[in-house]
């Protein structure tokens, strides 16, 4: 149990913490940038931790060569030799590139799921699953509508 004293103490720590630290560093992993571009549709999966349609990305049919990136922020996350066509009915990928995304545990639908997010801005693209078929044995199953591919050319 606290004293008074310690409890003193607990709190002139944190205020001093704060006048120390700015508020920008405090808070930069929860830091949103938001493109005003984005579809209702986009932030709803983005912001929301929604999901689209399966078979509806018009990314499933991506075949060039190149990277694919945060529709939000335009942080690079995926290179596409690491693309597979997985069924599912979402743009899958057996890896991420290194430090592109943040996961937490997610537990809605009554299961236990890793949710990922950009690094970057935070927001919501996915989830990965050990059913993937390269030596990695994962499978990024992502939100085409959370993606924008740049061909390499």
């Amino acid at each position: 149990m606290f004293s008074k004293r310690k409890t003193l103490k607990v709190l002139s720590a944190s205020f001093i913490s704060l006048i120390l630290f700015p508020y920008k560093y405090l808070y930069a992993a929860a830091k949103k940038i938001i493109n005003p571009k984005l579809t209702n549709e986009q932030k709803d999966i983005m912001f929301n931790e929604g999901t689209e349609r399966p078979f509806t990305s018009s990314l499933l049919d991506e075949k060039r060569v190149g990277f694919y990136h945060c529709a939000n922020c335009g942080a690079k996350l995926f290179a596409s030799t690491a693309k597979f066509d997985s069924g599912t009915g979402w743009p899958s990928f057996s890896e991420a590139l290194p430090g592109a995304f943040k996961t937490k545990i997610d537990y809605s639908f009554g299961m236990k799921r890793i949710e990922y997010h950009c690094a970057n801005c935070g927001v919501h693209h996915g989830h990965v699953f050990d059913d993937g078929p390269s030596s990695t044995g994962k499978r990024f199953c992502n939100n085409g509508l959370c993606l924008i591919f740049k061909p390499e050319n």
